[in-house]
């Protein structure tokens, strides 16, 4: 699997022209995986806000599906760690207001953001030691408005 999935990558970032020095494949369950593409034009594959990543992530995910891997398999794609940097951000923004609910006993609404980072805040709060008996998140809003609501317990 790990190897299609790379194989597969490779060939968009060909087709694309585009330079890159190498792609890595991580299994983080049966059917999630995390991809890395490391190259020296990570502004041109990441693209304004994300879009570009976010685009080809969506490619290979149809690719991947139409290769009849099913549309069961998870698939992120990273560009020189953007994503990571970004999810630790989104996490550390969810944990301040998260403790700014605590304090005060009000709702917080975070941003609107993708599904991506709303499960990742959503997983966080609720398997954090510090948090999980002390907030519940939920969604609100809608398509691109969706956001993650922290509530006090």
């Amino acid at each position: 699997m790990e190897l299609l999935i790379k194989e597969t990558l490779e060939e968009i970032l060909q087709v694309m022209q585009v330079e890159f020095s190498g792609v890595s494949v991580e299994k983080e369950s049966d059917t999630s995986f995390y991809v890395s593409i490391d190259t020296s034009n990570s502004n041109l594959l990441i693209g304004w806000h994300g879009e570009t990543i976010a685009a080809i992530q969506h490619i290979l995910k149809c690719l991947l599906w139409k290769k009849k891997l099913g549309g069961k398999v998870q698939v992120i794609v990273d560009v020189d760690g953007y994503k990571k940097r970004q999810e630790e951000s989104v996490i550390k923004l969810a944990e301040r207001k998260a403790e700014y609910a605590i304090e005060t006993q009000k709702e917080v609404i975070l941003p609107p953001m993708n599904p991506y980072f709303r499960r990742k805040i959503h997983l966080h709060l609720a398997n954090s030691e510090q948090f999980k008996d002390h907030v519940e998140t939920t969604s609100v809003g809608e398509r691109q408005n969706r956001a993650v609501k922290i509530l006090p317990k």
